[in-house]
């Protein structure tokens, strides 16, 4: 009894400082991310402008949404720039993870392949401002070397998504292929020297070996990276604000704009359960479809 006793008091003991050491993160958890969820979906009810209290006007501000062309041309840039974002990202991540597991695996050169990571995004925006500038940029004097005319990278219509897409691959990429690195590592080596003794080539090992045991982290990295992707802002702020012509008026800008520009916080608070309620529904069909839970290594 005595010893049933001890047993039931070290698991209370342990429960406390379990609690200790999670409080802090709840805490933060709480104050920083579900309250601010909490009372931005109870704004999106209402006719809000900081200077007045918030006026319940029910579905007024989704019913303004629905029938706002500039914010469905808002999610139709958006789309466009995950999925370009999405898809050079990932090919190239993977390329550079595939090529870091079989050629080499130096730190040093894990080491330089993160480095734009560490740059932040504003920062970033900048030195391709400067670089993708039109009249002096270096990115122009390459292109006027090669025999070809200056592009607008940033002040055209056409160019603005892309180039603001690319600059997101470059920061972004290394993380993504340091992630997928973590993940080959646990395919074990000797499927790959079993594939070589039956004569299987690089790409074949790829396709059957690599792809198939890879896709539980490739799917979460796919996860990561399309909310992450929606949520794009601080880029756009830096080197388009959203031109030319809205052609860069990605969601979130349009949201910014609608709460600090024109203080209309109710407004741009529906907009944000909306993106919210969107990315659940991808996340949850990226889930299922890739069944990212699941694993094929035995």
């Amino acid at each position: 009894m005595s010893i049933a006793f001890s047993s039931r008091s070290g698991k209370q003991g342990d429960g406390r400082l379990a609690a200790v050491f999670i409080a802090p993160a709840f805490l933060g958890f709480a104050v920083f991310l579900l309250w601010p969820t909490l009372l931005g979906v109870y704004l999106s009810f209402t006719r809000f402008n900081l200077l007045t209290p918030a006026e319940w006007i029910g579905l007024d501000n989704y019913v303004r949404m629905v029938n706002d062309p500039i914010f469905w041309e808002s999610l139709r840039v958006t789309v466009v720039y995950v999925v370009l974002n999405i898809g050079v990202q990932t090919v190239s991540a993977l390329a550079i993870a595939v090529l870091l597991q079989r050629l080499t695996r130096s730190p040093w050169l894990r080491g330089i392949v993160l480095t734009p990571y560490l740059m932040s995004n504003v920062v970033a925006g900048v030195v391709w401002l400067w670089i993708l500038d039109t009249q002096l940029g270096i990115g122009n004097e390459i292109v006027m070397a090669l025999g070809l005319d200056r592009v607008p990278f940033l002040t055209d219509e056409t160019w603005a998504v892309p180039a603001i897409a690319l600059i997101n691959v470059w920061r972004h990429v290394g993380y993504t292929a340091l992630l997928l690195f973590a993940g080959l590592q646990a395919i074990p080596d000797d499927m790959y020297e079993a594939a070589k003794v039956d004569g299987a080539s690089e790409w074949r090992m790829f396709r059957r070996i690599t792809l198939p045991l890879l896709r539980p982290v490739l799917a979460v990295v796919l996860i990561m990276t399309v909310i992450g992707s929606f949520q794009v802002f601080d880029t756009v702020a830096v080197t388009t604000a959203g031109g030319p012509a809205n052609a860069t008026n990605v969601l979130q800008f349009y949201i910014y704009g609608a709460a600090f520009g024109r203080f209309q916080f109710g407004y741009a608070s529906a907009m944000s359960v909306a993106l919210l309620v969107v990315l659940s529904a991808i996340t949850f069909v990226q889930y299922r479809l890739t069944r990212a839970g699941q694993t094929d290594l035995g």
